[in-house]
């Protein structure tokens, strides 16, 4: 700026007033959206679950039960309290959070004006042999983009539908923790199971081993019962050390998930013989849930709604997109004093302004703008098909967990007859053997029977608790 010489200074009051009252139309007029109007796609999955429904009907929906609530194990809610606080992928997803809420606020103040303080001073030699000298103060705006076709504001649209998106995965991240940390747990609680289980059997064995080796040293039994004896002896101490390395492995996730080390008390190994009863209720560690319909999981379930926030933000940048093709309207402007000497800054006279808007409208990118509208619209295809694929996801692990919960029941009753007999059958084998009845080859038939059904019993428990707490996840609770 020179002295009194800002441009539009001199210009007459009435072209000042009308160049004010233009731009304030186009301010009045920015904000107009090439947004395509949003519509939900339609829900590609029956409206009804495969097959009768177990479980209870009434409200609150399950998504609607608190983690806490449907947790009743107060050892297994403190360590998901304690994951809660500590586990990293879930400070990530918060942090995440964060991040594009920076980025929503950024693309939000794209739509304001820019008012820096400028400043300035020059002093050159002039032809005369002196010193011209000019100095300038102001409040300066730069190249701001006037709306007026909305590609600011389609960005701003485009940047909160991710913001919303990444607090939706912040919740599925939740949820998906709960859930692993319930299912963790219960196996290393299964592994402690097995782990007494073996133990017994191993004990048992190897009594029956010391009592056959007395009795071939006698003369009273062959060598072939011995070996055998010796064979199922090994092989319940080759189980012994494999649960020992499963429940190791299973502490080590745990705490993985808790995000650090875990309590003595939450997770010591039970004493042999201490394990769970077989009658036990295998759902006595969680609530019971209400199932609904697949159309709810539209609403509940935390990653379909992430994945609709995010085909909402592909539908936003179509409209940047769009609006590329337009005029882009930017108006620089100042306004400020100026003056040949420092004394002469503020002085009356020395004031004035600057308005310079700018409209540039494409005629040749070499099909830049059309490459940039159809990457756009592939990218909302590619958004319509994830959200489709999430809903597909949601529906086929609520049905697999549901065909579980009613499958897994009926196995479980099942195999408790068959432990309950092959108990009978060992007692019986035993004292047949005992009293020159029968041979030994009939108990250790009985007794290996026996323990690989109580095995098979405690894991078909565990894959019931488990499924129950991936019913839970798949109806969208846990956040």
């Amino acid at each position: 700026m020179t002295d009194n010489k800002l441009c539009f200074a001199r210009q007459p009051v009435s072209f000042r007033k009308a160049a004010l009252a233009s731009l304030a139309v186009a301010a009045l007029l920015s904000g107009c959206s090439m947004i395509p109007t949003y519509e939900r796609p339609p829900a590609p999955v029956a409206a009804d679950w495969p097959g009768p429904v177990p479980g209870v009907v009434a409200s609150p929906a399950a998504a609607d039960i608190a983690w806490t609530d449907f947790v009743v194990d107060p050892r297994l809610r403190e360590l998901i309290g304690l994951a809660l606080k500590n586990n990293r992928d879930l400070r990530v997803a918060v942090l995440n959070i964060e991040q594009v809420r920076a980025q929503y606020q950024i693309r939000r103040a794209d739509q304001f004006p820019t008012l820096d303080l400028a400043a300035s001073g020059n002093r050159q030699p002039a032809s005369d042999g002196g010193i011209n000298s000019s100095y300038s103060v102001g409040l300066a705006l730069t190249s701001w983009e006037i709306d007026f076709f909305g590609r600011v504001a389609s960005l701003k649209e485009s940047a909160l539908a991710q913001y919303l998106a990444s607090e939706e995965a912040r919740k599925a991240a939740q949820t998906s923790l709960v859930a692993s940390v319930a299912s963790t747990w219960l196996s290393l609680r299964t592994s402690d199971e097995l782990l007494a289980l073996t133990q017994q059997t191993l004990a048992t064995r190897q009594d029956s081993f010391r009592l056959t080796k007395l009795r071939f040293d006698n003369g009273a039994t062959s060598a072939l019962d011995l070996r055998q004896a010796e064979s199922l002896t090994a092989a319940a101490q080759v189980a012994l050390a494999q649960q020992q390395r499963q429940r190791a492995l299973d502490v080590n996730a745990l705490t993985l998930l808790v995000g650090q080390p875990l309590p003595t008390d939450l997770t010591a190994a039970a004493p042999a013989g201490s394990g769970m009863p077989a009658d036990a209720p295998p759902l006595a560690l969680f609530r019971e849930l209400p199932v609904g319909l697949p159309s709810d999981l539209l609403t509940r379930r935390a990653d379909i709604r992430q994945a609709e926030q995010q085909l909402i933000a592909a539908n936003a940048s179509i409209g940047a997109a769009r609006a590329a093709f337009f005029p882009r309207i930017s108006l620089t402007a100042g306004v400020g004093t100026a003056s040949s000497e420092l004394s002469g800054l503020f002085k009356d006279g020395s004031w004035g302004f600057t308005l310079a808007p700018q409209a540039l409208l494409p005629i040749f990118d070499a099909g830049r703008n059309q490459a940039g509208l159809d990457s756009a619209n592939a990218a909302r295809g590619i958004a319509v098909a994830q959200y489709e694929k999430a809903i597909q996801t949601a529906f086929r692990e609520v049905a697999d967990a549901l065909a579980g919960q009613a499958m897994l029941a009926e196995q479980l009753r099942a195999q408790q007859l068959q432990v309950t007999a092959e108990a009978d059958r060992f007692r019986l084998a035993e004292l047949r053997y005992r009293n020159g009845v029968a041979s030994y080859l009939d108990v250790l038939d009985a007794q290996r029977s026996l323990f690989a059904t109580q095995q098979a019993l405690t894991q078909t428990r565990l894959a019931r608790q488990q499924n129950q707490v991936a019913l839970y996840k798949a109806l969208g609770g846990g956040y």
